[in-house]
C-alpha cells in the first residue's frame, strides 16, 4: 500500500510520517516544498513541489492507494482571500485529481469547532461557515466537498482534530495565547469551565495512519480525535501558571460580552500597530465541543498516549528556544511554486534511501 502525506514537513504531516513508518507493508511517500526539513528519521521517497501549481497534482497522485491531506495555509483570523487561494482552492484541486488518479482513501485534518457549539460531538454533523473566521468556514467547505465526493470507490475520512500541541509546533492556540496570558489582560470566558481539547502531534500522526490503512471504511467518514483526557480550560490555565509561570486571568467574562469584546478588537485593528489581544474565532475556540474519541476508538483502533500536560510541557520548550517574539496570528506567505523535475537517484544532501521521485506539495 502506498500512502502520500501532503504537507509532509508541517506539523500534522511530519507526525503522520513517524507513524506510518511504524506500519508494516506501508510505502510512505512524503509530499513537500522542501524535503530539507523532514524528520531525519524518514527515508521514504520525496515528491517535491507546491498544491498551487495543478500541474504537480498528477505526477503527486501517480500509484497513490491513499492520501493525508494534511497540507495547511492558515490564519486565526482574517485573510480570507489568501486562505482562499492558499488552502480551499489547492485541496479542492487535490481532491479532485485523487478522484481521477483512482486514489482510494482520501484523509483531511479538519477541527474540533467545525460544528460547536452545537454539533460537534457528533463527528459526522455538517460544519457552521463562520464569517468572522473564514479559515475555518474553507475547512468546513472542504469537508462539504468530501462529503458529496465519496463514493463506492473513493472512501473520504474526515478527521475533526483537537486543538494542537507537543514537538515541532506551527500555528495553534498555544503560540497565540502564552504572550496574550502576560499583558494580564486576557479574561476567564464563562469561568474557564469549557473543555480544551488538547491532543499531542504524536497522536494525531497515530490516528491518520489508521485512518489511511484500517480496512472496512468506505463512503463519507467523520472522525473526532482528541488526547487520552480532555481538560477544562481552567486545567490548562492552571498548569501553564504552575509550570510555567504565567499569569492566571484574573477576571471572568460570558460568552456573549467575549464575543462582543473581540469583535470590538478586530475593528480598532486597522488603526493600532499591533495584532487583536482577542478575536472572535479564539473566543470561538473556547466554546464547549463536547468532543470524545469513541467513534475512532471502535472504528479506527485508536488509543491515544500522550497527556495533555506532557504535549503543553514539550511545546512550551520548544517555544521557550524558538519563539523570541509573539507569534503571528497567520502563517507567513509561502514562495511561489518551485516544481523539481523527475529525477531517478538520490538528491544531493538528502539522506540516504530518500529519492525525489516526482513533483509533489507542501
Amino acid at each position: 500500500m502506498r500512502v502520500a502525506v501532503t504537507g509532509a514537513n508541517g506539523f500534522v504531516g511530519s507526525h503522520c510520517l513517524e507513524a506510518l513508518n511504524c506500519i508494516e507493508g506501508v510505502e510512505t511517500i512524503a509530499a513537500c516544498r522542501d524535503g530539507s526539513k523532514l524528520p531525519a528519521s524518514f527515508k521514504g521517497p520525496v515528491r517535491i513541489g507546491d498544491l498551487r501549481d495543478r500541474t504537480c497534482l498528477d505526477a503527486l497522485l501517480t500509484d497513490i492507494d491513499a492520501v493525508i491531506h494534511a497540507a495547511a495555509w492558515s490564519s486565526l483570523w482574517s485573510n480570507g482571500k489568501l486562505s482562499e487561494k492558499l488552502y480551499l482552492e489547492p485541496s479542492l484541486n487535490l481532491i479532485a485529481a485523487a478522484r481521477r488518479a483512482g486514489v482510494k482513501r482520501f484523509i483531511f485534518i479538519s477541527t474540533t469547532s467545525a460544528a460547536a457549539p452545537k454539533g460537534s460531538r457528533d463527528p459526522m454533523s455538517r460544519g457552521q461557515k463562520r464569517s468572522y473566521w473564514p479559515h475555518e468556514a474553507n475547512a468546513v467547505a472542504i469537508e462539504d466537498e468530501l462529503r458529496a465526493s465519496a463514493d463506492a470507490d473513493f472512501c473520504a475520512v474526515n478527521l475533526r482534530v483537537g486543538l494542537f500541541a507537543g514537538a515541532r509546533y506551527g500555528l495553534g492556540l498555544l503560540p497565540i495565547l502564552v504572550p496574550r496570558l502576560k499583558t494580564h489582560l486576557v479574561p476567564w470566558v464563562a469561568g474557564g469551565r469549557t473543555s480544551m481539547p488538547i491532543v499531542d502531534g504524536r497522536d494525531i500522526g497515530a490516528c491518520a495512519a489508521l485512518a489511511a490503512t484500517v480496512p472496512g471504511l468506505e463512503g463519507y467518514e467523520g472522525f473526532n480525535v482528541v488526547g487520552p483526557e480532555v481538560p477544562s480550560v481552567r486545567e490548562v490555565l492552571d498548569h501553564l501558571h504552575d509550570r510555567h509561570g504565567l499569569p492566571r486571568p484574573h477576571f471572568s467574562v460570558p460568552f456573549p460580552m467575549a464575543f462582543a469584546f473581540a469583535w470590538m478588537m478586530e475593528m480598532l485593528d486597522p488603526i493600532v500597530p499591533w495584532e487583536p489581544l482577542v478575536t472572535r474565532s479564539i473566543v470561538h475556540l473556547l466554546q464547549e465541543t463536547n468532543v470524545d474519541n469513541a467513534k475512532a476508538m471502535e472504528r479506527l483502533g485508536y488509543a491515544p498516549e500522550h497527556h495533555w500536560k506532557q504535549a503543553i510541557d514539550m511545546q512550551m520548550a520548544e517555544m521557550a528556544e524558538r519563539q523570541k517574539i509573539p507569534m503571528k496570528m497567520a502563517r507567513p506567505l509561502p514562495s511561489g511554486p518551485q516544481i523539481a523535475e523527475q529525477v531517478a537517484e538520490p538528491v544531493a544532501g538528502q539522506a540516504a534511501g530518500q529519492v525525489a521521485d516526482m513533483r509533489g506539495a507542501d
